[in-house]
């Protein structure tokens, strides 16, 4: 018997957002959820870069009007981006957040 091959993590998540984009859209809503959770920074920008890279980072930064180094630095693991970085991702990746009350109040 043939063991499976073992591929990274991000490599597998992005190959499952190239073949159906539409999960773009859950995975950056949970991302989104658990953001103010511990390790929820590093999770959110963890699924922008990977929706990036599925989407192509070069094609993705020329949308959002930015360099593509640039585009790199804000969503690696010790990225900060500003707001004004992150609206210009959403925008580069075809996104558009809306927002609703929480069921607490």
């Amino acid at each position: 018997m043939n063991a499976p091959i073992s591929r990274p993590h991000d490599e597998a998540v992005v190959e499952l957002l190239k073949a159906d984009p539409s999960f773009a859209d859950e995975y950056l809503a949970a991302a989104l959820d658990e953001a103010g959770e511990p390790g929820g920074h590093a999770a959110l920008l963890a699924a922008l870069r990977h929706i990036a890279e599925a989407q192509g980072m070069s094609a993705v930064a020329e949308r959002a009007g930015i360099p593509r180094e640039s585009l790199y630095r804000a969503l690696s693991p010790r990225g900060n981006p500003t707001a004004k970085t992150l609206w210009a991702v959403f925008h580069g990746m075809g996104l558009h957040l809306t927002l609703a009350r929480s069921g607490g109040g």
